[in-house]
């Protein structure tokens, strides 16, 4: 093993080529509720939690309305801890208004706004960190637009129309990747929340998920930090591992595979072992205790420490700042 100290890109790089590396990396990431709604303050509050934890990649966390409400969506912050907001109109109201959907530009009010935040942080942050931003899914953006519920309910009664909507999702999406590329930063953390069993069959995800998945991680194929995060429980960690992607992120301590499971099966890097909920209510011991049988799960390698999603914004200091602490032990 290597001792010279590694700046945070040299070891991620590092450890995406499967190189030795002198600690594992880690990185946690949270929502910025309130502050998530103006590009500068969602800057300066996430370049504040950096310079206060120090991980390995700073991964920028906009409310997940930040790609929707050009299209008419409204949301609002009611105190979750998780820092998520409410949403308080949804644009699909009717199976005929996927195929309104218009085709949003990143010049749009709000999409352009996140990218004036990525722009700040770009400038800010030396190129020692790698920076990657948030994108939903065509088919998360979908549930958001529509409704959980309403969005399972067109899939199985009105496919086509879906279908319809869902390539206009993808297209604006398509467009304002290109734009996030062009400032600099090093990945995309790509946000997938269907591929579970406890909402779709793994044909409907394939059909109505997957395809455009593959089409948007081929556009970052530059990049060489990307990360998949699957949300959820019962995942089809096993229909996504091909993607083309550097780091699998999903629940390990909720759902399988576990890591090690996961080791096995997939080629390239892992982000888990920490339970979100000991993060936030357990003790350091705990903590320490799940971090010590993550590495153990993977022998030490393939592995960025981190938790299945977002912290809580309510996680304790001390244990955030011992997650990081400990990775140094």
């Amino acid at each position: 093993m290597t001792h010279s100290k590694l700046s945070h890109h040299e070891r991620m790089q590092a450890l995406i080529a499967n190189q030795p590396i002198d600690r594992t990396p880690v990185a946690l990431w949270r929502h910025f509720p309130m502050d998530d709604q103006d590009p500068e303050m969602l800057a300066a509050a996430t370049l504040d939690f950096q310079s206060r934890y120090d991980f390995d990649l700073i991964k920028v966390t906009p409310a997940s309305s930040f790609c929707l409400k050009d299209w008419g969506a409204e949301d609002r912050w009611e105190g979750n801890p998780e820092g998520t907001r409410r949403y308080s109109r949804h644009v699909i109201q009717s199976p005929g208004d996927w195929e309104k959907l218009i085709l949003i530009k990143p010049e749009a009010k709000f999409l352009s706004q996140q990218l004036e935040c990525l722009r700040i942080l770009r400038k800010e942050i030396d190129h020692d960190t790698p920076v990657i931003q948030t994108i939903f899914s065509p088919l998360s953006q979908a549930k958001n637009l529509a409704g959980g519920e309403v969005l399972l309910s067109h899939i199985r009664s009105f496919p086509e129309l879906v279908q319809i909507g869902l390539d206009i999702i993808g297209q604006s999406t398509m467009l304002f990747v290109k734009s996030v590329i062009e400032i600099g930063i090093d990945g995309i953390f790509y946000a997938v929340q269907h591929a579970q069993a406890e909402l779709l069959t793994q044909d409907e995800y394939v059909n109505f998920g997957k395809t455009q998945d593959v089409q948007i991680l081929q556009q970052v194929r530059s990049l060489w930090c990307n990360i998949l995060h699957l949300h959820g429980t019962k995942v089809y960690f096993d229909l996504v591992k091909d993607l083309p992607v550097q780091i699998i992120n999903w629940h390990d301590r909720d759902t399988d595979p576990s890591l090690e499971e996961a080791f096995q099966k997939y080629q390239g890097i892992l982000c888990g072992g920490i339970k979100r909920e000991t993060l936030s209510l357990g003790t350091p011991d705990e903590i320490g205790r799940e971090i010590t049988d993550a590495i153990r799960q993977v022998g030490g390698r393939r592995l960025l420490l981190g938790t299945g999603c977002v912290i809580s914004s309510v996680s304790p200091h001390g244990n955030i700042k011992f997650v990081r602490s400990v990775v140094e032990q």
